[in-house]
């Protein structure tokens, strides 16, 4: 204590380095707890597995093989039971009932989803990158398969391509806006689109993000960055797979170039096509994270997955945003059993 009554700043300072000195005690006592909580319940998972597998491998006579499908089927019944089926029905009830769950109101929900002007802004935005998106990415995906084949050291090219599949839609998005960065007159752009457009002569760019409709397709631009690899990797290995003779006799034929891509190339892979085509048309109709990252769903910019984040999460209307995932659902569905179909037909010729 100094002679004027109040703490020195020796004592100030020590006392200071005292508190963060707890402080990072306390940080690591409750990181080791937590470790430690965790590893326990992982060993304790994996210590009853190891005990009912050991009971299953045991087991004799009739009970051996009703026992073994049990062990074996249970757990990922268990967590497909919990993690999907205990979701979506609660999702369903949910979606009958008023804003915070205490009033069933029936279909109103979804009345509200289906004649709404700003939901239905929403749904044809959903419509658009539906139909653009899916197609561009297929469409580069197929086109950058028969140029790369081609090349030497295709495997490289091949890697820088389907790199953006290694990057969040998040990370991507990230890097997108800055992309789509834009400054005011006279400032220096940083944005590379925006520098582009200066470099061409147009000495004030828009503000890329607020310019509707072109921010939409300027979002879209980075789903079809990121899934354009995987659908020329997709499409590259089943160009491979047609078979030598079909691509001679063609030849012989008179076929060659485009008349040799068109008639006998894409009905070849036509099956693989639609697959690659539905699988983007599914990860573009859950599109969240980019249009959250970018713009948060403004400047009409909003679709069908950030509406039902926004109205769950945002403004706490669990009934709104429950009928809008239902929507959501019974829109994917249509496109996995198509896939699922699909892939049947494939191995049943196979």
């Amino acid at each position: 204590m100094s002679v004027t009554g109040f703490p020195s700043p020796v004592a100030e300072s020590a006392a200071g380095r005292l508190v963060a000195e707890n402080l990072a005690v306390g940080s690591w006592n409750d990181a080791a707890v937590k470790f430690g909580n965790t590893f326990g319940a992982v060993a304790g998972f994996l210590g009853i597995l190891l005990v009912v597998f050991l009971a299953a491998g045991r087991a004799r006579g009739r009970l051996a093989r009703p026992l073994a499908v049990a062990v074996f089927l249970g757990p990922a019944v268990l967590l497909l039971a919990v993690g999907l089926v205990v979701p979506l029905v609660r999702t369903v009830y949910l979606s009958l009932q008023n804003d915070d769950g205490t009033r069933f109101v029936g279909g109103e929900n979804f009345g509200w989803a289906l004649t709404s002007d700003s939901v239905q802004k929403v749904l044809v935005n959903t419509l658009l990158w539906l139909v653009v998106a899916p197609l561009v990415a297929t469409g580069l995906g197929l086109v950058l398969a028969l140029l790369v084949d081609r090349m030497r050291g295709q495997s490289v090219y091949k890697s820088l391509i389907f790199m953006p599949m290694a990057i969040s839609l998040v990370g991507a998005s990230i890097i997108f806006k800055f992309v789509y960065e834009s400054r005011g007159p006279g400032q220096p752009q940083i944005g590379l689109l925006s520098q582009l457009a200066v470099a061409v002569g147009w000495d004030d760019p828009p503000n890329w993000l607020l310019s509707q409709p072109l921010n939409t397709f300027l979002l879209m631009a980075v789903m079809v960055w990121v899934q354009t690899g995987f659908a020329m990797v997709v499409l590259s290995a089943a160009i491979k797979a047609i078979p030598d003779e079909v691509v001679e006799a063609a030849r012989l034929d008179g076929a060659s170039g485009v008349r040799l891509f068109w008639y006998v190339t894409v009905p070849m892979i036509r099956t693989t096509v639609m697959v690659v085509l539905t699988t983007v048309m599914i990860i573009t109709l859950k599109a969240f994270d980019i249009v959250r990252t970018m713009t948060g769903g403004n400047f009409g910019t909003q679709v069908l997955a950030n509406e039902m984040y926004s109205q769950s999460f945002v403004q706490f209307n669990s009934g709104r945003g429950s009928a809008l995932a239902v929507l959501l659902f019974l829109a994917v569905l249509p496109l996995v059993a198509y896939n699922i179909v699909q892939l049947r037909k494939e191995r049943e010729v196979r």
